[in-house]
């Protein structure tokens, strides 16, 4: 089946598959509250159905996939999965989204049953602000992470940073600097209100445009990279060949060229970041729909797809969290742990 376009003429070229909702971090953006409704055992996908559901996306146009959670490294035996799926020929591209805390001691495994690479969360270089912001230990086996990383020979690692106002907005300069260390290209992220960022205001978000003049006033004139339109960082490049990101999806939102959609570890498939509902896959996998089968489905949603969730929340009056907590204990779909970043 070849690839299909939605009502915005988008392609569906990524998927993203949180394999677990559980986290071994709190991070106040993210996961503020200390225990949650949690996906039922029963519901998450096996690996094996996880990759029937990625031989029915690639028939429907995707070939980069991306593993998340909550924390992937969590899910029991996850270099199996990678296995799998690094042997499928229509994926270009299979990366990884991680915290780093248990990196070190699987980063061989898994760079040997075929990952493509690792992306790494890290919103500080300062011990004592991690443990503020994620209410865990850890620092150091982040840190060791991406080194381990380097060591297996993973190229192209990103760093993504989280940038919130009065909490790590002045490291900017130390994150790229500590990047060049380990030839990593830093990606600074605008706190967004999706999922857990129950505790979300537009006051403590720090702009793209913000960013660029702390940076610019540090190292002198800045130059945009040109690079794919439907990438979700803008990416820019120092005078002495440094490449960093931007993702500004909260104040420069790139809907029109989004490519990507999410799948949920019990197996719901969310078209968009922001949307409030998905479309349950485990069901008829359970019940015997073949993979053709799975790809008509997949390939109808994705025509009907019209969402623009980011530029309508830009658009919205005394815009504030997309959910409360009330509504995010009664729908754990809605969490970003859920659904993957």
């Amino acid at each position: 089946m070849s690839a299909n376009l939605d009502r915005l003429g988008r392609p569906l070229r990524n998927l993203r598959i949180s394999v677990t909702d559980r986290c071994n971090l709190r991070c106040a953006y993210c996961m503020p509250e200390e225990e949650y409704t949690w996906l039922p055992r029963a519901d998450i996908l096996s690996f094996e159905e996880t990759a029937q559901l990625v031989e029915a996306f690639t028939q429907v146009g995707v070939e980069r996939v991306r593993l998340t959670g909550g924390e992937p490294l969590m899910r029991r035996d996850l270099p199996v999965l990678v296995r799998l799926l690094a042997q499928h020929g229509s994926i270009r591209d299979l990366a990884l989204t991680t915290n780093g805390i248990l990196l070190a001691e699987n980063a061989r495994v898994l760079k040997d049953a075929g990952l493509s690479r690792v992306t790494v969360s890290l919103d500080t270089l300062q011990p004592d602000r991690f443990r503020a912001l994620t209410r865990r230990e850890g620092h150091e086996k982040v840190l060791a992470g991406v080194e381990a990383a380097a060591s297996v020979g993973f190229k192209n690692t990103k760093i993504d940073t989280v940038v919130i106002r009065g909490t790590n907005d002045d490291e900017l300069v130390a994150l790229i600097e500590w990047g060049k260390r380990f030839d990593l290209e830093v990606r600074f992220i605008e706190y967004m209100d999706v999922g857990g960022a129950t505790r979300w205001s537009m006051r403590d978000v720090v702009t793209r445009t913000e960013m660029l003049a702390t940076l610019t006033e540090a190292y002198g004139p800045i130059t945009p990279v040109a690079s794919d339109p439907s990438a979700p960082a803008d990416r820019f490049l120092l005078s002495d060949g440094t490449v960093f990101g931007i993702i500004a999806s909260t104040t420069a939102p790139f809907c029109s060229a989004c490519d990507r959609s999410r799948l949920t570890a019990d197996g719901h498939w969310f078209k968009c970041l922001y949307a409030t509902k998905g479309t349950d896959l485990r069901t008829p996998l359970r019940s015997g729909a073949s993979v053709e089968d799975l790809a008509h489905t997949i390939a109808g949603g994705w025509r009907l797809r019209d969402d623009r969730g980011a530029e309508k929340r830009l658009e919205a009056l005394n815009r504030t969290a997309l959910a409360d907590s009330v509504a995010l204990r009664s729908n754990p779909h809605l969490e970003m742990h859920t659904r993957g970043g």
